[in-house]
């Protein structure tokens, strides 16, 4: 009886360390080779973590050596009914940035993580000796970290035909839309805020279906189109992203937009990609695999694709605020209520006024209007929809919370996008607050990058919050290097402490900046 109460224990034990590990392999892209390299970069601090309980198991294994079988068993029961209460009660109080998303895929997961944990400690408990019941008491605590790698690979096979199955269907949708008009956007980074703005541009005049949030994996896409497409629609506005090379090859035969739309370039993802030439080559896809009677736009102000030279016939249109183009824009003025500016166009000048903040969004808007004006929609109808459009979410978008200003800006942050940041929060009025843990997947060039993200804070802002000691190191060391005033640079663990120290330092009359919101597992 007693051995079956211990096997119900160490059971329920195991209940929060696998959901841990599910929920970082789920925010690692359910791809092993992320996931190994994250726990790689965080096995130090998981191992100052778990040495209290593997130092009083270790010791109590040990004061048990002379001990009966049936003692020892009570000994690793009474622990492992502790283990699992403080785990328990721990796991209730915790908060996160991303919760586990309990989809189909994790549901699978899970049943096969828990067959895989049952058999183990089945053939720990059959064999019954005193060894192996602290290999049960260890097996619960740390094996769900280990038992990603089985579980991931004996589900892949299931995963790929379920994935299959639910392309072909999205492709058989896309073939009964024989008439939709289908826009591909692609980037390092604005791809999202920039697939909004031309969503709501083109939603004045065509129905118009956008992919939502950020989905923009071939899942995500594939979702989008089956569930939400339907015969009334008009025009598809599709995200395609790309962590690896290949992926947007795949997205375009996938999609077959007729136009395309590349809206910056950058190191994001390098580590994947392996070299900045990957990177550039795969991105600019989006316009060199469109068919000959296609329509390309791009980002004259990005040096990537600037100095890239298209190989296909294609027809493209450039915009830029900073180099000759064929869409470019001045007279840019901010206030508390958004932007106004003029549109360059050829011979047409168009002054337009919208909610958004930036000269990212200026870039963005030019964008989406070089494609509405290819579709020859009315300059009266793009003002309209300038104006209309509504702030999106989490990038430069101004938020009122608890009588305080906050510019947030904590999606995804990159380079350019923060640097530009820095500059709309440098002409807001009052005291000027960053509220940032830093930048990620940048590869090799990410300590260079933050540690320079750290400098541009100098004359822009007045006070500094880093969260995560770790990550934040290089902007620290960029603050220090360009002369801020450390006095005024406070480093937390959580984003909770990091908004308590905000509404101590601040009054409605200060505006406090949100640069990016990394998931769980990256926030260290």
């Amino acid at each position: 009886m007693m051995k079956v109460l211990y096997y119900i224990v160490i059971l329920i034990a195991a209940l929060v360390p696998g959901k841990h590990a599910l929920h970082m392999f789920q925010q690692n892209r359910y791809e092993l080779r992320r996931y190994t390299s994250w726990v790689s970069d965080n096995i130090e601090g998981g191992a100052k973590r778990a040495i209290i309980p593997a130092l009083i198991i270790t010791a109590v294994a040990f004061a048990c050596m002379g001990l009966s079988v049936e003692h020892v068993l009570l000994f690793c029961l009474v622990i492992a009914t502790a283990l699992a209460v403080i785990l328990i009660l721990r796991e209730r109080k915790a908060t996160y940035i991303k919760p586990l998303v309990y989809s189909d895929r994790v549901k699978r997961q899970m049943v096969v993580m828990l067959v895989l944990y049952l058999l183990l400690q089945f053939w720990l408990l059959y064999r019954f000796r005193r060894f192996n019941l602290w290999a049960m008491l260890a097996l619960s605590y740390f094996g769900p970290w280990l038992l990603i790698y089985p579980m991931a690979l004996i589900t892949a096979p299931v995963e790929k035909q379920v994935n299959e199955g639910f392309v072909r269907d999205a492709k058989r949708i896309l073939r009964e839309h024989d008439d939709l008009i289908r826009i591909g956007i692609t980037g390092s980074y604005g791809k999202t805020t920039t697939k909004n703005i031309m969503g709501a541009i083109l939603s004045e005049q065509y129905n118009t279906l956008i992919t939502p949030a950020s989905y923009n994996t071939p899942m995500g896409i594939t979702r989008t189109i089956r569930e939400y497409l339907k015969p009334i629609h008009r025009i598809f506005v599709c995200e395609m992203g790309a962590g690896h090379v290949g992926d947007i090859t795949y997205l375009m035969e996938f999609i077959k937009p007729e136009i395309g739309a590349v809206t910056s370039i950058g190191p994001q993802h390098l580590s994947t990609f392996g070299s900045q030439e990957n990177i550039t080559k795969e991105k600019m896809q989006m316009i060199e695999l469109l068919p000959e009677n296609g329509f390309g736009v791009l980002n004259a102000d990005n040096d990537f694709i600037r100095e890239y030279t298209v190989k296909s016939p294609v027809k493209t249109a450039t915009y830029a605020l900073h180099h000759p183009a064929d869409y470019t824009a001045e007279n840019i003025v901010y206030s508390i209520h958004g932007m106004k500016f003029t549109v360059v166009h050829k011979d047409e000048r168009i002054e337009l006024e919208t909610h958004l903040l930036g000269e990212l969004n200026v870039l963005n808007i030019l964008c989406a209007i070089a494609v509405a004006r290819h579709l020859e929609i009315s300059w009266d109808v793009i003002r309209r929809g300038v104006k209309n459009m509504k702030q999106v979410e989490h990038r430069l978008e101004q938020r009122l919370i608890n009588g305080r200003m906050f510019i947030d800006d904590a999606f995804n942050s990159n380079p350019s996008g923060s640097a530009m940041a820095l500059d709309v929060l440098s002409m807001m009025p009052g005291k000027r607050v960053v509220v940032t843990p830093g930048m990620i997947e940048l590869g090799e060039q990410q300590d260079s990058i933050n540690r320079e993200f750290g400098a541009m804070m100098k004359g822009r802002a007045d006070e500094v919050i880093l969260v995560g000691s770790h990550q934040t190191e290089p902007i620290l060391e960029g603050l220090r290097l360009s002369g801020f005033d450390m006095d005024h640079v406070t480093t937390v663990d959580r984003v909770k402490d990091a908004f308590d120290i905000v509404y101590q330092i601040t009054t409605g009359e200060d505006t406090i900046l949100l640069e990016n919101d990394l998931p769980d597992a990256f926030n260290r």
